[in-house]
């Protein structure tokens, strides 16, 4: 069974920076795609960015781009979302989730597994 678990969250001030982490299990798939999601409190989940099984595709939502950068290791199968220049609008609760099959490494598409989420919270 997939499990992922982030870390890393917390709250910062405008401006600031956060890394959160998704620490996966065996996935037992040859091909995956790997994401970042956010749900602010009344709002749609949004996909923020993600990545191909290699950490070689990289797509990201407009809002983050040249903010947030997604990487990923496949042998330790850690995924890191580097987040700097935070905004008060970057609050939300943010989870990771994988796509078995890796037809689609984007932001828009299906995602089969999810993380129970951390709190990520901008001060302005």
């Amino acid at each position: 069974e997939v499990e992922l678990l982030e870390s890393g969250g917390g709250s910062v001030q405008s401006g600031g920076s956060l890394r959160l982490s998704c620490q996966g299990s065996e996935y037992g798939y040859k091909f995956y795609c790997l994401a970042w999601f956010r749900q602010a409190p009344g709002k749609e989940r949004e996909g923020v960015a993600a990545t191909d099984e290699y950490g070689e595709i990289f797509n990201y939502a407009d809002s983050v781009k040249g903010r947030f950068t997604i990487s990923y290791d496949r042998a330790s199968k850690s995924l890191i979302l580097q987040m700097n220049n935070l905004k008060p609008d970057d609050t939300a609760m943010y989870y990771c989730a994988l796509q078995d099959g890796g037809t689609w490494c984007h932001t828009g598409a299906t995602y089969h597994y999810w993380g129970q989420g951390t709190q990520v919270t901008v001060s302005s």
